[in-house]
């Protein structure tokens, strides 16, 4: 279906560039009595042609039919075909051989593109792989440690203190779950397998779903919630949403040291629902904040081998599922202090979404 649908859209161009030229060539003759540029303004045709459709298939049509054009219509004797005038085959060979060289041209520059994206991609994997080697392995020591000393030594042990332990191995493998639903968001998103199923979401009981999942792991911390008074409905995939949400709060909870203030707000502004994150914390460095969605983000100040909450897969799964609804997400540090981080859903399904 897209390569057909390919198809269609290179041969509305060749043929609209093709009637723009052979229309301005006929006023230009007509109407000013000019032509000598004709065959300019079909050589510029071509090249467009060529430049903006795939391969040279197209290009070297639309030039065979402009030599064609310019031979019948606008070369003497007019609506005859003479392609024995020097000319004239001149102009023909001129067409075809800029023509081969643009689609070349804009074949490279395309496969060039497509070679930096793929490496981009291949960096953006790598820079996920050692997220995940440095954010995994002290919950699974930790696991590992706790469930040996139980084995070993839970006799000797009190109940508050195995039960102490318990706990420990408990919050590790609730984190360790959330680190896998994470990364299996980001990697499936990216690479295809999921379609973004949007359906209407009444706005209020989105939220509510997130404070109640965001509270069941920090019950102590408060959320100042800011919503429209009037009913807001959002095309969303709601759980993806949610995702995105309860992990920028966890990421301030878990980073904005000093924090004494949590707010969510969202407004709408035109079509779209705009979602605010903001805190009171420490900030981001501002070197950090242009790679904070790559998948790979650890600060300053943090010791990798003792830290398992490193805030790089969390935002890496918000941007990707952001992404994946057609907006993107951003962060930037607040003077007062704190970090807001914002992302724009679309309130009404554009025309067209079903590509």
């Amino acid at each position: 279906m897209k390569n057909g649908k390919g198809y269609i859209k290179d041969l509305i161009i060749t043929v609209f560039f093709l009637c723009l030229a052979f229309g301005l060539s006929l006023l230009f003759q007509n109407k000013f009595g000019v032509s000598e540029h004709v065959t300019t303004i079909f050589v510029f045709a071509v090249f467009l042609i060529s430049f903006f459709t795939k391969g040279y298939l197209y290009g070297v049509l639309a030039a065979f039919i402009g030599t064609i054009a310019v031979n019948y219509a606008f070369a003497f004797p007019y609506f005859a075909f003479d392609f024995t005038t020097p000319v004239n085959l001149i102009s023909g060979v001129i067409l075809i051989a800029i023509a081969v060289l643009t689609s070349a041209l804009t074949t490279k520059l395309k496969q060039h593109e497509a070679t930096k994206a793929e490496s981009e991609k291949e960096r953006m994997r790598a820079n996920l792989l050692r997220a995940v080697s440095h954010d995994l392995r002290t919950p699974l020591t930790t696991i590992y440690g706790s469930s040996t000393t139980l084995l070993e030594n839970g006799d000797a042990m009190t109940d508050v203190q195995r039960k102490q332990i318990i706990k420990g191995i408990k919050e590790d493998s609730e984190w360790l779950v959330r680190m896998v639903e994470n990364l299996l968001s980001v990697t499936r998103i990216d690479s295809g397998q999921v379609q973004i199923i949007k359906s209407p979401t009444v706005l209020d009981e989105l939220i509510d779903s997130v404070m109640l999942k965001f509270k069941k792991r920090y019950a102590e911390q408060k959320v100042e919630i800011d919503l429209p008074e009037e009913m807001v409905i959002i095309p969303m995939d709601a759980i993806l949403i949610e995702q995105v949400i309860v992990n920028i709060l966890e990421n301030a909870v878990q980073h904005a040291k000093g924090m004494t203030r949590l707010e969510l707000r969202v407004f709408v502004q035109g079509k779209h629902a705009v979602f605010e994150i903001q805190d009171n914390g420490c900030g981001i460095d501002d070197k950090h904040l242009e790679t904070l969605f790559s998948g790979y983000y650890i600060s300053d100040n943090e010791v990798i081998d003792s830290q398992k909450k490193n805030a790089g897969i969390g935002l890496s799964v918000c941007a990707t599922i952001v992404k994946a609804h057609g907006g993107n997400i951003e962060a930037q540090n607040v003077k007062t202090g704190g970090v807001i981080f914002r992302f724009a859903l679309d309130t009404e399904e554009a025309d067209n979404d079903t590509k």
